[in-house]
């Protein structure tokens, strides 16, 4: 970390793995192009990325050389998605993540925030689930993808989530599990366009069907500074005025106008693109994320060079994540 160290650094975008759920998940998500593409070598884990995935020790070596204090982890669903499967298996493979992330908690509680995955292809068995990750597990973050089965996170069925999250006062990290568009696989253009597409497309569920009206008191953190959505608001906002039907679930505010009801990671890989996210929604709305372990290995100092520096740095670094999660000032 180049630079003087913030008092506190908080990644928000730390990913992990459990062996038996990456095991059952393997050639049925997009990394593997839903079954299409040779995984050999992702499959040959030794020391490389994907090994550090499924052990904390590995990860909290390469947090003390980052100078990373806490990291909330989070399943890599990209990789060991599990809304492929029936919806009873999924319940399962997702218990079986989040008792996993519990030991690594468990384990260095001064280290890790936990994160909880839910089967939302089925309400009904998100909800017990969703309840035992908050009551049992202590949970204070669901890690939520940007559709399950084709229904984008603001459709009519999620509104017992919701209800829940702003009940429990639960953060929502929003990361999506890939694109499942066949022509999105050629060029692995579902990672490098796709992602930021679904980005978009959930943020424009959540504001038009209504969520982010309904739910002011949510807390919503958009990973990759949310895709492309936050760079094209004019013919957003234009729409609205030539097509006012379109914003009935809003209360009648533009899209643009929403911009700061969510929160980002900083994972956006381009200096001019987090300067202009900054510009648009205010360092408040800032939360450090490195995509580890495949992203930026010096979170902070990619901040430090989009001109942060003093309180605003450590507000992106770590103040502005610790006041959403509520930890006490000793942690803080």
């Amino acid at each position: 970390m180049s630079g003087k160290k913030p008092p506190l650094v908080i990644d928000f975008h730390v990913h992990m793995l459990d062996e038996h759920v990456y095991e059952t998940s393997t050639g049925k998500t997009v990394t593997s192009g839903f079954g299409k593409t040779d995984l050999s070598m992702q499959r040959s884990r030794g020391t490389n990325m994907l090994g550090k995935m499924f052990k904390p020790e590995d990860e909290i070596a390469d947090m003390d050389a980052r100078g990373i204090d806490m990291s909330v982890i989070t399943a890599s669903t990209v990789i060991q998605g599990t809304s492929w499967a029936d919806p009873k298996t999924d319940l399962d493979l997702c218990r079986r993540t989040n008792d996993r992330t519990a030991e690594w908690v468990a384990k260095y509680p001064a280290r890790f925030i936990g994160s909880f995955v839910l089967p939302l292809q089925d309400i009904s068995l998100s909800m017990a689930e969703y309840e035992r990750c908050v009551r049992d597990l202590k949970f204070k973050v669901a890690n939520i993808s940007s559709n399950y089965q084709g229904k984008y996170m603001g459709a009519p069925v999620y509104q017992p989530f919701w209800e829940a999250v702003v009940a429990n006062d639960t953060m929502v990290w929003i990361h999506p599990e890939g694109i499942r568009d066949p022509w999105f696989q050629d060029y692995a253009l579902w990672n490098s366009a796709g992602q930021s597409i679904e980005e978009a497309k959930v943020m424009c569920s959540l504001i038009y069907d209504g969520v982010m009206h309904n739910y002011p008191k949510a807390k919503i953190i958009m990973a990759h500074g949310g895709g492309y959505f936050p760079h094209y608001m004019g013919r957003m906002d234009r729409n609205t005025g030539n097509r006012p039907a379109t914003v009935k679930n809003t209360g009648g505010k533009k899209p643009s106008e929403f911009l700061k009801s969510f929160y980002y990671d900083t994972c956006v890989y381009d200096p001019l693109v987090l300067k202009t996210l900054i510009e648009r929604v205010g360092i408040d709305r800032l939360i450090l994320g490195s995509d580890y372990p495949v992203g930026e290995t010096d979170p902070v100092g990619f901040a430090r060079s989009c001109g942060l520096d003093g309180a605003d740095l450590a507000a992106v670094a770590g103040g502005n994540a610790a006041r959403l999660l509520g930890l006490q000032p000793a942690q803080a």
